[in-house]
């Protein structure tokens, strides 16, 4: 229910107590229920968010800018909001949660390689007993570390002086979703007009003023996309950054277990929904990952199917593809189970085929296999064929990629479901992912004579996920048993050099496991 606000605030007075709120977001000081001392966010410490900026510069040229734009306050409708999520590059380099937010980094040569500017709202007692407490711009220097800090509603005139009196590198973005489709849409124009519009909606409507100046001064400097540079390096995962992910793994497994014994015939799909979101958040989940399938019977034959309003029909089987976030990074697992606690004979044939292709493929995301996503991905097509001819059906031309096994086997994951856009499919898995965590920068394959240092993989690591399935529509030349039946079974996995880890391991997913899980049998032995 909204609240509307009545008065000013010249019309009621402040006082600040010792029961103040003093920061914009959990801090060790005032929850060391969720962070150790010397953590910025869980796991994550003053000195990680520094080192990643330090990466960042050292793989830029002198003289460099880099500008990222956090989020905004997203509205549902009118003045109802929605929850606030900092965007995955600002949160990734400062830690900084609060929305309206942006961060300059200046590459210089200074013994900390960098000045970090931090924009942020100002202290504002009467906004904050509405809104919740802010960090302030003093809280911006002295706990994350800024080396100087400014309001955000003079963050258009700031960038102004800064690219006046900063001419000799180019200039690195990263704008906000909206922004970054119309650079791309108006990039053959003018990407400094572009950037220039954003730069005149910051700070609360305010506009720029010597737009003139700015335009002239982005004209001749180079404009580049901050993202490309900052996602590359999110694709290593430091070991603070997989301690997080193995929680959020941990918190979603243990929910699809328990969805699975809670799940009867006669529910909706969105209680199960419903079962799968309390469990996370009791375990400490801080939101869904994305918006959660839950497809029983022929509605998983839609891979997006997000309605999650029917109810589940005895002997039919549940697809449930959800996963929470944990301090800032995501989970995401599949698990297909039946609703009646055993599956049927050609359901299992079905789950055991997409099982054995599962575990084939987890058995070769490695980084010494030499794949690329591509290459593990076509691996997945011709073993799913063999399965399917086994199992008696006469495929026909684009069968199998277009119709059974739409969808492609892999992607990273990270602070974002997808972590990142950079990373393309044509990538060897190991090729400038596996590296010594306490180099510079990352190192790539082609740069690899730059560096006399060993590459270790079990230093830092990516995590991709793995997740085919079958999608048997009623057609009349697929087997007639198979009919509306579908299966995907997803995990998480951390690629090592020699070796893998399934971070998701908690959630049943052998017959024998699921169906016990499902009957209830693994009672009390699971269940913390």
């Amino acid at each position: 229910m909204a609240v509307f606000r009545r008065f000013s605030a010249q019309q009621r007075s402040f006082a600040p107590t010792s029961e103040t709120k003093s920061y914009g977001q959990p801090l060790p000081s005032t929850h060391p229920h969720l962070l150790q001392p010397g953590e910025l966010t869980p796991f994550v410490s003053a000195d990680e968010y520094h080192q990643r900026r330090k990466r960042l510069v050292d793989s830029l040229e002198d003289g460099a800018i880099v500008v990222i734009a956090g989020g905004q306050i997203q509205y549902m409708t009118q003045n109802i909001f929605y929850r606030f999520r900092q965007r995955s590059n600002m949160w990734y380099l400062t830690g900084f949660e609060e929305p309206d937010s942006a961060v300059v980094i200046e590459k210089n040569s200074s013994s900390r390689g960098y000045k970090m500017t931090l924009f942020c709202k100002s202290k504002d007692p009467y906004d904050e007993l509405w809104n919740g407490a802010r960090t302030g711009l003093e809280g911006a220097r002295t706990i994350f570390g800024a080396d100087e800090s400014c309001d955000s509603a003079h963050f258009g005139w700031r960038i102004k002086n800064l690219l006046s009196s900063n001419t000799s590198g180019p200039v690195y973005i990263d704008l906000p979703s909206h922004s970054v489709s119309a650079f791309s849409r108006t990039r053959a124009r003018s990407p400094s007009r572009t950037f220039l519009q954003y730069l005149s909606s910051a700070g609360s409507g305010k506009q720029v003023d010597e737009s003139d100046e700015i335009m002239a001064t982005l004209q001749k400097r180079e404009v580049k996309s901050a993202a490309t540079k900052v996602e590359r390096l999110r694709l290593i995962k430091s070991e603070a950054e997989v301690k997080a992910m193995r929680r959020a793994a941990d918190i979603s497994a243990d929910a699809h277990s328990k969805v699975m014994r809670f799940a009867q015939p006669g529910q909706l799909e969105s209680q199960l929904v419903a079962n799968f979101e309390y469990n996370t958040s009791m375990q400490g989940g801080s939101r869904p990952a994305y918006v959660p399938v839950c497809a029983s019977g022929s509605q998983a034959l839609t891979i997006h199917y997000v309605e999650n309003n029917r109810p589940i029909k005895a002997g039919e089987m549940v697809l449930l593809d959800a996963g929470c976030e944990w301090g800032g990074y995501a989970s995401d697992i599949t698990r297909t189970f039946p609703v009646s606690g055993s599956f049927t004979t050609p359901q299992k044939h079905l789950y055991e085929a997409v099982l054995r292709v599962e575990k084939a493929c987890i058995e070769r995301c490695t980084a010494s296999a030499d794949l690329t996503l591509e290459e593990l991905h076509r691996l997945s097509v011709d073993l799913t064929r063999v399965e399917l001819v086994d199992l008696g059906f006469h495929l026909r031309g684009g069968d199998l990629e277009r119709i059974l096994y739409p969808h492609f086997l892999s992607h990273p994951l990270g602070i974002d479901l997808h972590d990142t856009r950079t990373f393309g499919r044509d990538e060897k898995i190991q090729a400038g992912m596996v590296i010594v965590r306490l180099l510079s920068q990352p190192l790539h394959a082609r740069h690899a004579d730059r560096c006399q240092s060993k590459l270790q993989s079990n230093l830092s690591t990516s995590v991709q996920t793995i997740e085919p399935g079958l999608y048997v529509p009623p057609l009349p030349h697929f087997p007639k048993g198979f009919h509306n039946q579908v299966v995907r079974i997803e995990d998480e996995v951390l690629v090592r050099e020699d070796d893998c880890v399934v971070l998701s391991v908690d959630a049943p997913k052998e017959v024998v496991d699921v169906e016990a899980r499902c009957q209830g049998l693994l009672d009390g032995v699971r269940d913390p």
